[in-house]
């Protein structure tokens, strides 16, 4: 059993940055890969980011490259996005996720674990 709490949400203006954080306990955090994944108002869950077990190999929806980082320190337990640039379409409730693998993915159905997410505002 893993569990999950996601930190660092808030209301941000457009162009503003935000880093959420979500740490992780009840099982060998090293070698499980983690996401993030985001649902707005009335859509469906979307995946954002991904990494692996050692933080080499990263995924990202096209909707955030070059704006969203996601990273991980192991020895903390913890999985960080990084996001700037925010838009007011980034505006949703974010969710970290493990999977019972090492193996990043980006698909929503991959993930065995959920945090109970954390709310993001980018105000125009």
């Amino acid at each position: 059993q893993v569990q999950l709490v996601e930190s660092g949400g808030g209301l941000v203006q457009a162009g503003g940055s935000l880093r959420l954080s979500c740490a992780a306990s009840g099982s060998t955090f090293s070698s499980t890969a983690m996401g993030w994944f985001r649902q707005a108002p009335g859509k469906e869950r979307d995946s954002v980011a991904a990494i692996n077990w050692s933080g080499e190999t990263t995924y990202y929806a096209d909707s955030v490259k070059g704006r969203f980082t996601i990273s991980r320190d192991n020895a903390k337990s913890t999985v960080y996005l990084q996001m700037n640039s925010l838009k007011p379409e980034d505006t949703a409730v974010y969710y970290c996720a493990a999977r019972s693998s090492p193996i990043a993915t980006m698909r929503t159905t991959g993930y065995d674990y959920w945090g109970q997410g954390t709310q993001v505002t980018v105000s125009s």
